[in-house]
């Protein structure tokens, strides 16, 4: 299914509220009165897909990317609350209910307390939900606690929503549109349903143990489960996994991290996992035997399937998760093809896996470029954070224009990187990244 595909698709749904409305011939008004209807529309309809773009889809992430549908996220509910917020105010009409005279409600706006206090409530909680979510990072919100308040504040705008638009709404008195509004509300429920009740049964019946938390850096620990019972995950090295470590299947005490182990190295599944936060912080206690719970896999940052003649990786802090997958594959299942490793770090005790690295290195070849921002005196290595000089010099030749480039880290370091091999003339398409977090 192609990525232009999933865009008209979702831009479809968005749409198709707006479309039936159209089709209603409905007598024109004033045009503040029809950009009024048409942002309450559109604003409820954007909302509502939503709900299938987070649904953990993977065949959504997979050809968007992560990254893509993180940020469409963002940017969509952002803007359907800009249009939710301007709706009310848009109106020139009468507002008053209309009299029997005014079948099509062409020159009054219906002001019924039946009808508006739904919308009222959803008018609050929208734009309450996307400020939390904008600042949840420098909030003292557990991220348990912030998921449930973002899930059930979604779901009450859901309802709130749809049942304003239908009781007040020209053009959603229409059954055909009033209808339409019905069916993506249980669309999108029936998509938190399956993210919250259906997945995690189908996860209690296939759980897992922790066999392993090895110290691999300065707070960074290295998890390792395998499954209990015969069931095994198949995945590709580069993706990542909900992990659920000593909590209920249906809990939401669980954590999107990347594997950092290579499928061909058999059922046992790791993850490289840095103390940043109330899950994290605890990470080490974590004692062998623990029952697990993966939903997995997700993720596009994955090489198989792309051809390439050589494979750049570069990473920051923990985002070497998912490149030491790919080197593990990459040495176990033979591949001669040139890679390079640029790892920066803050300092040299940051580094995970160093042994392993070099080993790496010696045995498959990869090209191993350790940056650190504050090295010690004796420090040989790069200095500073990846830079368009260190990218051009490592990556300026014509020849690494085949390459692929795959990314992980934090944000700033991501725009300075991507901008910096694009300059270099090398084609977006070649390009993949994971970003540790969002605005």
């Amino acid at each position: 299914m192609p990525v232009w595909f999933l865009f008209l698709f979702y831009v479809a749904i968005s749409l198709l509220p707006l479309g039936l409305a159209w089709s209603q011939g409905l007598p024109p008004r004033p045009i503040l009165d029809e950009i009024a209807s048409g942002a309450g529309l559109l604003a409820m309809s954007v909302l509502l897909a939503e709900f299938l773009l987070l649904s953990r889809y993977r065949v959504v992430a997979r050809k968007a990317g992560t990254d893509i549908v993180m940020r469409m996220h963002q940017l969509l509910a952002r803007a359907a609350a800009i249009l939710a917020l301007i709706h009310p105010f848009l109106y020139t009409a009468r507002r008053q209910t209309a009299p029997d005279w005014d079948v099509s409600r062409q020159y009054f706006v219906t002001n019924e307390f039946w009808a508006i206090w739904p919308g009222a409530l959803a008018w609050v909680l929208l734009p309450t939900l996307v400020l939390l979510a904008i600042g949840r990072s420098k909030m003292d919100f557990k991220y348990e606690t912030w998921r449930l308040t973002h899930g059930l504040g979604s779901v009450l705008i859901a309802g709130f929503g749809v049942l304003h638009t239908v009781r007040a709404g020209r053009y959603s008195a229409d059954p055909v549109l009033s209808t339409v509004w019905w069916v993506l509300l249980g669309i999108a429920l029936l998509a938190l349903v399956n993210t919250y009740l259906l997945r995690p049964f189908w996860r209690s019946l296939r759980p897992w143990k922790v066999t392993a938390v090895e110290p691999v850096g300065t707070r960074t620990w290295e998890v390792s489960v395998t499954p209990e019972g015969d069931h095994k995950l198949a995945y590709e090295a580069g993706q990542f996994a909900w992990l659920n470590i000593g909590h209920s299947p249906f809990s939401l005490a669980e954590n999107p991290f990347s594997i950092s182990s290579a499928p061909a190295n058999g059922p046992e599944v790791r993850f490289i996992i840095k103390e940043l936060g109330d899950t994290t912080n605890k990470i080490g206690q974590v004692q062998p035997g623990t029952r697990a719970y993966l939903d997995a896999p997700h993720g596009h940052l994955t090489i198989k399937g792309r051809k390439a003649k050589g494979v750049a990786l570069i990473a920051g802090g923990v985002g070497i998760a998912p490149m030491m997958g790919i080197l593990r594959e990459l040495h176990r299942t033979g591949d001669t093809r040139p890679t390079t490793l640029i790892y920066t770090n803050r300092s040299r005790d940051q580094i995970a896996r160093p042994n392993e690295l070099e080993q790496l290195s010696a045995e498959h070849g990869t090209k191993i470029i350790h940056s650190l921002s504050e090295p010690d005196k004796d420090w040989t290595g790069e200095v500073g954070f990846i830079t368009p000089a260190l990218l051009q010099r490592e990556f300026g030749d014509d020849s690494h224009r085949d390459w692929i480039y795959v990314l992980c880290g934090p944000p700033a370091m991501l725009e300075v990187v991507e901008e910096a091999l694009i300059n270099l003339g090398i084609p977006s398409s070649r390009i993949i990244s994971e970003r540790f977090s969002y605005d």
